[in-house]
């Protein structure tokens, strides 16, 4: 099959920041999955480099509006290799085939009957570079820049786009797929449905405006830039003149969520008009948001892609934004908690899955893959797990689910290090059991190159290291999915691996964003989260026991008797847990410390536990913490963990206690 994606064209009136470089990872993580799920693949971006900001923007720094695209389309088109994108294609609405592009498809819907020549007047905002009606404008002001609009008169040519709303309305109905995540499509239906969608101003006078694309029917016009940009997408394959459009076209986009209406109704009924088919997805993302608001330079809450790429790695700035990101939702950024998710996912689960079963191998088996010897169903169960979370990744990441996905994927890793201390190499390698040692090794080396293999769309570097650690004579290449989930073979025995792994080393949490830690959207809160990147935990974070050789991090602090006093640790009976509504790492706990009522408290080690088998468990934690919301909800403590090999743990006892008994 052909797949042909397309990122939005960036707008060029000033750098690019972390919502231009997530839409473009997003795009190059699409692109890898398809082109291992055996497409042929295209992925394009570019630059929009029109319209009346732009003429602003240039003015504003004393140059001529091409000399001013020229350098920042650059910068876009710069960044992309940086951050590991893969583009097929680079488009710029200056590029002559694109102006030429734009005309013809003009006298199209021209020839069709479907652009008119009329008087208007409305609310025009100049940040949106397009006219509002009175029912659009919230409280007289601009939805998205919440400026006044400017009120405006003049003679323009119109779409008629009208004309197509009732053929819209059924498409969408009859491909419910069409926009993906499925609110964006109820959201455009509404629009459709509303009766406030009027035909479409898609000239701006000369006497106003020169930098655009000429009708091709009235010089004495430019074309719209909605109008023009939109284009792009047809005119990067050749349209019109068949070659790449006749066989890409049609394709599927990414945007964000501002530009849904451009995307979900201008492009649809243009194409109509045109006689052309429509795409097959629309793929909706939100917004990164810096303190609870979207980035913005006025704000100071920009984050720059490259310096986070710089700073943590780009696979571990790509994974933390695939991961902590629902597509479709909006999400924190935070420094704190794309710290706290390396450690968690990438060091602790990850990067110790493989250090660990490398370092073994050196020691016991000299660093050679065994034969298997025979599986027992403790083995068999860990190859039907690989088989469950890779069509369950798969899947999920074909609908753009890729937190989901990601997820599935780390089910097996997980379980994967519970296995290796469940079966305990090191005893089989002491008791001479070379055998079980050999199958035990081999289930973990076969189901580590899957997960390797399955990272590569979300961490190519990283993935393409794992791989070469391993010895594996497998390949990222166009169709190696369906190969490596077909079966649960044999690791090819005599195969030479590294003696060890370090590709995700823990990190520190910047020093601005130390404390309290994050929950599963970077927002801030008490009693949030493990934060395996910190010391001393902290207010907030759930303090850990850690292992004394744990990468220098079993550092204490003096304290005296008096200051331990001060801690008011109980025990308690689990007597409900769930996980929390609006949190996809937290647990909401109602714990029993014999006070006549249940306590609420949350704990991020949603990750680490099912909520149903805490039930009835008995736990320490903390109580003469301060009541803090988090996600809506109060947590009224915050229980005790321990961390090691195998992941996070609660503190417990080793034996029953009456609830409300005290530790001291």
């Amino acid at each position: 099959m052909n797949y042909f994606l397309t990122t939005p064209i960036y707008y060029v009136n000033a750098n690019p920041h972390l919502g231009h470089a997530y839409s473009t990872i997003v795009a190059d993580v699409m692109r890898r999955f398809h082109l291992l799920d055996g497409d042929e693949c295209l992925l394009l971006t570019g630059t929009d480099e029109h319209g009346d900001k732009i003429v602003k923007a240039a003015e504003a720094r004393g140059m001529l509006p091409k000399s001013f695209v020229d350098e920042m389309s650059g910068r876009f088109r710069d960044l992309w290799p940086t951050l590991d994108i893969s583009v097929d294609r680079f488009i710029r609405t200056t590029d002559k085939n694109h102006k030429r592009s734009v005309q013809a498809f003009l006298q199209k819907v021209h020839d069709a009957g479907d652009i008119y020549f009329g008087e208007f007047g409305g609310h025009y905002c100049f940040g949106c570079e397009r006219f509002y009606t009175e029912k659009e404008l919230e409280n007289g002001l601009c939805p998205q820049h919440l400026t006044r609009p400017e009120y405006i008169e003049e003679k323009n040519y119109f779409f008629r786009m009208s004309k197509y709303l009732p053929w819209l309305k059924e498409h969408m109905e009859r491909h419910p797929d069409c926009i993906r995540p499925e609110r964006y499509r109820k959201e455009a239906m509404a629009m459709v449905e509303s009766g406030d969608l009027e035909d479409l101003c898609i000239s701006r006078p000369k006497s106003r405006l020169t930098w655009g694309i000429d009708l091709p029917f009235d010089d004495g016009y430019v074309c719209y830039v909605w109008f023009d940009a939109l284009i792009n997408y047809i005119s990067a394959i050749g349209w019109p003149g068949g070659g790449e459009f006749d066989v890409f076209w049609p394709g599927e986009h990414l945007v964000a969520k501002d530009i849904l209406k451009p995307h979900a109704i201008f492009w649809p009924t243009m194409l109509k008009s045109a006689g052309l088919p429509v795409y097959r997805h629309l793929n909706v993302h939100g917004y990164w948001l810096s303190r609870d608001a979207k980035m913005s330079k006025s704000l100071g809450n920009v984050v720059s892609p490259l310096d986070m790429g710089r700073r943590y790695g780009n696979d571990a700035f790509r994974y933390f934004l695939l991961r902590e990101m629902h597509f479709g939702s909006d999400a924190n950024f935070g420094e704190d908690a794309l710290v706290q998710r390396i450690n968690a996912d990438l060091a602790n689960d990850l990067g110790n899955l493989f250090n660990r079963v490398l370092s073994m191998a050196a020691r016991f088996l000299g660093s050679v893959v065994p034969p298997r010897g025979e599986m027992l169903p403790r083995d068999t169960a860990i190859a039907d797990l690989a088989k469950e979370s890779m069509e369950n990744w798969a899947q999920l990441f074909r609908n753009v689910q890729f937190s989901q996905g990601l997820e599935s994927l780390w089910v097996l890793v997980r379980a994967l290090n519970k296995y290796t201390d469940s079966e305990a190499p090191w005893a089989l390698h002491k008791a001479g059991e070379t055998k079980r040692l050999g199958t035990v090794m081999q289930v973990l080396l076969t189901a580590m190159e899957k997960v390797a293999l399955l990272c590569w769309p979300v961490m190519p570097k990283a993935a393409t290291r794992m791989l070469e650690q391993l010895g594996s004579r497998t390949k990222p290449a166009k169709g190696t999915l369906a190969k490596v989930m077909a079966s649960f073979a044999e690791y090819p025995p005599g195969t030479t691996l590294a003696p060890s792994s370090n590709l995700f080393p823990r990190q520190e949490a910047p020093v601005a964003d130390a404390a309290p830690a994050g929950d599963a959207s970077g927002k801030k809160g008490e009693h949030a989260a493990p934060d395996a990147g910190k010391k001393g935990g902290g207010q907030g974070a759930s303090p850990h026991v850690v292992p004394p050789d744990s990468s220098g991090d079993g550092a204490t602090v003096p304290v005296t008797i008096e200051d331990f006093k001060k801690l008011d640790i109980r025990i308690g009976t689990i007597r409900a847990a769930e996980r929390h509504p609006k949190a996809d790492r937290l647990l909401r706990m109602e714990i029993d410390f014999g006070e006549g009522r249940l306590r609420q408290i949350l704990s991020g080690i949603a990750e680490h536990y099912d909520p149903k088998t805490l039930v009835g468990r008995q736990v320490c934690a903390l109580l003469n913490l301060p009541p803090r919301k988090m996600r809506d909800l109060v947590s009224e403590g915050m229980v005790l963990t321990a961390e090691g090999e195998g992941g996070v743990r609660l503190l417990t006892v080793d034996g029953p206690v009456p609830d409300g008994g005290v530790v001291a």
